[in-house]
């Protein structure tokens, strides 16, 4: 993500990172510590991130935080497959859940919906020759896009 912001960052174009524990439970700490986590342990290697990153939230089941409701009742699901449902903390689980991770969400200057994605490299390369595509037809002032990173631990 942080590759994103160096390459499009001039641009109406950011990233915003959530911090989640309903996978697996990998982000037990509390908000105060996430930067210092990201920075030193996970990815670690003094890793600092280039865009802003929120309080820790729900992205599924009842507790779930509104903006993720919106953006998944806004898009269709990008991974078919549930998964292990022993690694997943919430419930009830829905089709259209975040399944891990590495699912990402770009959203216009607007505000809507635009796309969301899941993986890694995968994300960030959709990303590059979507906006790259769309800066071949219109000013770079007419562009605008907001990366949704829902866990910040992948850079």
């Amino acid at each position: 993500m942080n590759a994103l912001m160096e390459m499009f960052g001039d641009l109406n174009f950011t990233v915003l990172g959530f911090a989640c524990n309903q996978f697996g439970l990998q982000s037990p700490e509390v908000n105060h510590e996430t930067l210092n986590i990201l920075k030193h342990v996970r990815p670690g290697g003094g890793f600092v991130p280039k865009f802003p990153v929120f309080a820790k939230v729900e992205v599924n089941g009842l507790n779930e935080d509104p903006l993720f409701t919106f953006l998944k009742e806004s898009l269709s699901f990008v991974n078919p497959v549930i998964g292990d449902i022993k690694k997943f903390y919430w419930s009830p689980i829905k089709v259209n859940d975040i399944r891990w991770n590495f699912e990402k969400f770009l959203i216009t200057a607007d505000g809507l919906p635009f796309k969301s994605t899941y993986g890694t490299n995968v994300v960030t390369d959709f990303i590059v020759k979507l906006i790259s595509l769309l800066g071949s037809k219109c000013p770079a002032k007419q562009q605008s896009f907001t990366v949704l990173n829902k866990n910040v631990m992948s850079h």
